[in-house]
């Protein structure tokens, strides 16, 4: 007869970081434009009252230095550097509003304008925030063991080797080993195991992870710099310092345009002035075409959701490492897999047990056997075998004269009988054949465990690229294609050296495709590192996987592949709005002011207002349910 092994359930989500909110007043920015709002709302009440303009004129001139001296500033530093900045020009208007009269309205800009960059200036701060809460996982102190007894030191201190005892209820001060005790950890925020693990003697701890109901000695094996959250939060901050394609187009554009919007403002003044309009009607029209005709919403258009989306990647374990990263995610259009450690757990599990008729023994008496003879052994078909009778919860005879031959098997004597456990390869995965007393009494089968939720990360990936995944594998042809229908993937290329899956990824990209790679962070690294973008899954992550690719899962997740780039496509189309939605508020009020008679407070409304309303749809990828909703579209091709 033929046992068969359950497969593990599939992981349900893990939670999400906490998240720090900064405060609006805690912003300078917030503070000067609050001061401004509140000087021209005094000054504009008392303007409005009938009093004379010695008294509200103050006022006003409170609001002009208030909201106006810093992006003076910058724009004067700008301009020693012989460029032109965006603030300049808005500050050369509402002087120049002032100058002929209109303070009012030059006041209105000049608070509109603070208060546009006290926006901007807080939804960079809460885009911070949602990537610097994971640093609240992480506790300031730690208890350190030491030759007299017991010290409380901040968790910063800490150095690799130090033992640290960690309390029932704790939170973990550093990545480490357990030394002794046992205990369980509650590592969701940091590898998505739902449910909380047993941790023993030599098992691996993180920082930032809750210690269960008993104590822990646990020696610190990582700098707390380089500890698991320690490096999210570096490489997603490290990302937002990085400027995409686009971001970088506009910015090449940016002082040609500004340029090109001075000149178009001294020729707004002079014509009309040349066929005899009045000085202050032609001023005050080429002022008014100064401020619609800036770019400001044109440069906030990109990198708002660029960031927002890196952010909230970063909240759900995917490390992106820039911009540059983010934006081309969103750009593929086929998929390559690895299988190992990729498409499966890259850990042997013994799925099937079969003693052969006549031999007396049933699958737990086969079982219990081979576990007896393979204990002393440390080989990974070995500890298969071994966790898989002691999760049936079998009693394993003790082993004499144990013998391993390197690729044969072992040999030991059990329970009087001399058992010999040998490999071979079936069609089903790894057979380890049994033997006893020189005669075979059955067979088990080991198979690398196909992650649970492969099936729905391959459709997922088969329905935003249009095709189905190409697997490619160093394994056997036979491991590889019972993977392959598992999981619903017809091109599969196995045996394959790390050069190959090169080769592979390149055939498909000088075909016209844009690949992103799938793998495991070690053996395919070069394949990383050579496809469009590429997307390395381990477990905390390892050091190669940090280096090569563009995006590191870190929960071991897959399905958060197919979310990457769902959201990386989001993120795109936000970009695309977001230039649609400026260049029209542009357009149209350029267009009202040559044409018609455009009032300045109604052309400083609608430029800040669209820069204010382009920032704020960037922002909407910090929300939780842009990682998770949003029905994915098929990619026509």
């Amino acid at each position: 007869m033929s046992a068969i092994l359950a497969p593990a359930p599939a992981p349900s989500a893990p939670p999400s970081a906490p998240r720090r909110r900064t405060r609006v007043l805690a912003l300078p920015e917030a503070r000067w434009a609050l001061a401004a709002t509140a000087a021209f709302l005094l000054g504009l009440a008392l303007d409005l009252a009938g009093l004379p303009p010695a008294v509200y004129g103050g006022l006003y001139a409170v609001a002009y230095v208030c909201g106006g001296w810093e992006p003076a500033l910058e724009g004067l530093r700008a301009l020693r550097e012989k460029t032109l900045d965006v603030d300049l020009l808005m500050i050369v208007a509402a002087l120049g509003a002032a100058a002929i009269g209109q303070v009012l309205d030059g006041a209105l800009l000049i608070v509109i304008f603070a208060t546009s960059g006290a926006l901007e200036a807080l939804a960079t701060a809460r885009t911070a925030d949602s990537v610097r809460g994971l640093l609240d996982l992480a506790p300031a102190t730690a208890t350190r063991l030491t030759a007299h007894g017991e010290e409380s030191v901040p968790a910063a201190e800490l150095a690799v080797g130090d033992v640290l005892l960690v309390r029932p209820g704790e939170r973990i001060g550093a990545d480490g080993t357990v030394l002794d005790g046992t205990s369980e950890a509650d590592q969701a925020s940091i590898t998505g195991e739902p449910l909380p693990v047993v941790k023993r003697p030599g098992d691996e701890v993180f920082a930032g992870t809750l210690n269960g109901t008993g104590a822990l000695r646990v020696r610190v094996d990582r700098d707390p710099a380089d500890s698991v959250i320690a490096r999210i939060v570096t490489l997603v901050e490290e990302a937002s310092r990085t400027k995409a394609p686009t971001q970088l187009f506009i910015e090449r554009i940016e002082q040609r345009y500004a340029v090109g919007v001075v000149a178009a403002t001294l020729a707004v003044f002079a014509v009309p002035l040349a066929f005899g309009a009045g000085l202050t009607d032609a001023l005050l029209r080429a002022m008014t075409f100064m401020i619609v005709a800036s770019p400001c919403a044109v440069v906030l258009a990109t990198m708002p959701p660029l960031l927002s989306a890196i952010a909230n990647a970063g909240r759900h374990g995917v490390l992106v490492k820039s911009a540059v990263a983010m934006e081309r995610l969103g750009e593929v259009d086929s998929a390559a897999l690895d299988k190992t450690g990729t498409l499966t757990e890259g850990a042997p599990e013994v799925t099937a047990v079969t003693p052969l008729p006549a031999t007396g023994l049933d699958a737990d008496a086969l079982l219990a056997l081979a576990a007896a003879a393979e204990h002393p052994s440390e080989h990974p078909l070995a500890r298969a075998i071994v966790a898989a009778a002691r999760a049936r919860g079998l009693r394993l005879a003790p082993a004499e004269d144990f013998t391993a031959i390197p690729g044969r098997g072992v040999e030991a004597l059990v329970g009087g009988h001399r058992v010999s456990v040998g490999r071979g390869e079936g069609e089903g995965g790894t057979v380890v054949r049994v033997r006893r007393d020189g005669e075979a009494v059955g067979t088990l089968t080991l198979t690398d465990r196909l992650r649970a939720d492969a099936p729905q990360a391959t459709a997922a990936l088969t329905a935003l690229t249009g095709a189905a995944p190409v697997l490619l594998t160093g394994d056997s042809a036979h491991a590889a294609a019972r993977v392959a229908e598992a999981t619903g993937i017809t091109d599969v290329r196995a045996g394959l050296l790390p050069e190959d899956k090169v080769t592979a990824v390149r055939q498909e990209q000088q075909a016209g495709r844009r690949v992103l790679f799938v793998g495991d962070g070690v053996n395919d690294a070069p394949a990383l590192a050579a496809a469009h973008a590429g997307v390395a899954l381990g477990h905390a992550g390892s050091d190669l996987a940090l280096e090569t690719a563009d995006a590191v899962v870190v929960r071991d997740e897959l399905t958060a592949v197919p979310a990457l780039v769902r959201l990386s496509r989001r993120a795109r189309r936000l970009v695309t709005q977001n230039l649609v939605l400026a260049g029209v508020f542009i357009t149209g009020l350029v267009l009202w002011d040559l044409l018609g008679h455009l009032p300045l407070p109604l052309g400083v409304a609608g430029h800040e207002g669209s820069t204010v309303l382009v920032g704020l749809n960037g922002l909407r990828l910090l929300r939780e349910s842009a990682w998770r909703t949003g029905e994915v579209q098929p990619t026509r091709r």
